[in-house]
C-alpha cells in the first residue's frame, strides 16, 4: 500500500496528474558545484511534518552564528505587476545579519510553521564561514551547499532521508502555489488554525521578520560558493593587505555582493553623494587587491564571480576618457577601469558633488 506524500498546504498537485504519476518520496541527490572544487550541491525531498526537526538538527552544523535567509512577495511587487499580467513577480529576498544561532532559531521558532506551509514563502539558515547553507524554496524543495559532502549525506539518512538516484521533485508534477490564506481554517493543521487572518498573511509575518532580525534586501543576480578553505585563504590575506579599515573585516563573500548592489543601484540611479560613491568604488579596489594577491585558481574564481557586475558596471559609465582619480593606495596591477568615467544615472547629491569638484568643467 502506498504512503501518501504530505506535501505543505500550500503546495497543491493538480489532481490530473492521476494515480499512474511517479510517487514522490524521502529522498536526495547531490552533484558538484561548478567551479568550485569539493563543493556540492544537494536536493532533498522531505515531507512537511520533518522539516522543522531537520532545520533545528541542521542547526548544529552551524556553529555559534548563523543568518537567516527569507523569500517573499512584498505586497509592493505584486501591487506593481501590469493590469492584465500573467506572470508572477519575482519574490524579494532578505538576508539577518549574523546572530547567535540560538537566538535566531528562538525567534524563529513561532512562525516556522508558516514558513514552511505557505506557498509563496522561501526561507534557509547558513553560515558562509563554515561553508554551509540550508534553503527551503517556495517549491518546497530543500537545498543544501557543502564542502562536506560525506557529513550531510550521514545527516540527512540519520533523518531517515535516503539517497535516491533519480529524484522526483515537487515541479516534476502540475501544481499550484496557495497562500495560508486561501483556506478554510478546518484544512489548515491545528496550530495555524488558531492564528488570526493577519498572523496567516505572509506579507505580515514575513514583514515581521524582516524588522525583528533587522534584514536588509540582497540582489539575487549574483551566485557564488566559497570553501572554508577559501575563505581562510582570504581572510588571511585581507588580514595582511587591506589597507581600508573599514573593509578589512568583513566577510569577503558580503564585500562581493555589496559590489553588486552598488553596480545595481548605479544602474537604476545612484542616490548617495561623492563619499558613499568612492566607498563603492574602494570596494572593488579591496576585492582586486585580493584577487591579484590570490593564489591562481582561488584569484580566477573571484574574477569570475565579479565579471557580469563588472561588465554591467562598464555599460553605465559614461565620460570614460576622464578619470575620478582613486586614492594613492593600493597599489594594483590592474588599471582600474571603475575609475574611469561616471555612471550616466547621477542623483541629486552625486551631481551637485561632481559640479562642486569640476567633473563637468573636465
Amino acid at each position: 500500500m502506498s504512503v501518501i506524500f504530505d506535501l505543505p498546504i500550500g503546495l497543491r498537485r493538480w489532481q490530473t496528474e492521476g494515480l499512474l504519476a511517479p510517487q514522490q518520496r524521502d529522498g536526495f541527490e547531490f552533484t558538484p558545484l561548478e567551479d568550485c572544487a569539493n563543493a556540492y550541491r544537494f536536493t532533498a525531498v522531505v515531507g512537511a511534518h520533518k522539516v522543522s526537526q531537520l532545520v533545528n538538527s541542521f542547526s548544529r552544523f552551524l556553529s555559534e552564528e548563523a543568518f537567516f535567509i527569507l523569500e517573499f512577495y512584498p505586497e509592493e511587487a505584486l501591487a506593481s505587476r501590469p493590469s492584465g499580467t500573467t506572470e508572477r513577480p519575482a519574490p524579494s529576498v532578505f538576508y539577518s545579519p549574523y546572530l547567535p544561532t540560538a537566538e535566531l532559531l528562538r525567534t524563529l521558532d513561532p512562525y516556522l510553521l508558516r514558513l514552511i506551509h505557505d506557498g509563496f514563502v522561501g526561507f534557509g539558515l547558513a553560515n558562509n564561514r563554515k561553508g554551509i547553507e540550508l534553503f527551503y524554496s517556495e517549491e518546497k524543495l530543500m537545498t543544501f551547499f557543502t564542502d562536506n559532502h560525506l557529513r550531510l549525506s550521514n545527516f540527512l539518512h540519520q533523518q531517515q532521508v535516503p539517497h535516491r538516484q533519480s529524484q522526483v521533485l515537487p515541479a516534476d508534477f502540475g501544481h499550484d502555489h496557495l497562500s495560508l490564506l486561501g483556506f478554510p481554517r478546518h484544512l489548515l493543521p491545528k496550530e495555524l488554525a488558531k492564528l488570526e487572518d493577519k498572523d496567516l498573511d505572509s506579507i505580515n509575518f514575513c514583514r515581521e521578520l524582516v524588522d525583528t532580525l533587522d534584514m536588509y534586501p540582497v540582489e539575487e543576480g549574483l551566485s557564488f560558493f566559497l570553501t572554508r578553505k577559501e575563505q581562510d585563504q582570504i581572510a588571511k590575506l585581507m588580514d595582511e593587505i587591506v589597507p581600508y579599515e573599514e573593509f578589512a573585516r568583513i566577510e569577503f563573500g558580503s564585500l562581493l555582493l555589496d559590489w553588486s548592489d552598488f553596480v545595481t543601484e548605479c544602474k537604476n540611479a545612484f542616490e548617495g553623494d561623492l563619499w558613499e560613491y568612492r566607498q563603492g568604488l574602494k570596494i572593488r579596489d579591496t576585492i582586486q587587491l585580493v584577487s591579484e594577491a590570490a593564489p591562481h585558481v582561488l584569484a580566477e574564481k573571484i574574477r569570475s564571480i565579479v565579471s557580469d557586475p563588472d561588465a554591467e558596471f562598464q555599460e553605465v559609465l559614461t565620460d570614460r576618457r576622464k578619470r575620478l582619480d582613486p586614492p594613492s593606495e593600493p597599489t594594483l596591477q590592474q588599471e582600474r577601469f571603475w575609475y574611469q568615467g561616471m555612471v550616466r544615472n547621477q542623483g541629486t547629491h552625486l551631481r551637485r558633488d561632481l559640479i562642486r569638484q569640476g567633473w563637468f568643467q573636465r
